[in-house]
């Protein structure tokens, strides 16, 4: 029986039938262009914020139409609720840190080839309930309802 480490070290030698997808990889390349990005660019922190925003900003734009009606609505419940989260990219989905941790997160399904798109929280986000909690949101289309969820979500991710 093979552990997980197993499954790890099989894949690094490049013979494992398991591992990661073709998005997964997509998006630790993107992952690491975000980081060799964020090391070069030069300037003050108001300049930095303002480039990280921007790419947040042509991930959303770049979503199918009802994918990026769902980011610019998390976009908008964010940056209202939450001011102290920073825009950025985070293996190339649009994403909202603080101290440059990423708390929040939009995984677009047509990115992942998945069934539904996912408003996502790192361990960051101020969400702990017991001993159990959801780390992850299904999401198909903003409603009112859907959207006063999201707005505690977040405010609460954030420590607002």
């Amino acid at each position: 029986m093979h552990t997980d480490m197993d499954k790890g070290l099989t894949m690094a030698k490049g013979t494992a039938q398991e591992g990661f997808s073709e998005e997964e990889r997509a998006a630790m390349k993107e992952r690491a262009a975000e980081l060799k990005a964020a090391a070069s660019r030069g300037g003050s922190a108001a300049k930095k914020a303002a480039a990280d925003l921007d790419d947040a900003l042509e991930k959303i734009a770049a979503m199918p139409d009802d994918e990026r009606a769902i980011a610019e609505r998390l976009h908008a419940i964010v940056t209202t609720h939450a001011p102290e989260l920073a825009a950025k990219t985070w293996y190339g989905m649009p994403a909202y840190a603080k101290d440059g941790k990423a708390v929040v997160f939009f995984k677009n399904a047509a990115k992942f080839k998945m069934r539904y798109s996912e408003v996502g929280f790192n361990e960051w986000a101020q969400l702990d309930d017991g001993e159990m909690w959801p780390t992850a949101y299904a999401v198909t289309a903003i409603t009112p309802a859907v959207e006063k969820k999201l707005v505690a979500l977040v405010k609460r991710a954030a420590g607002s």
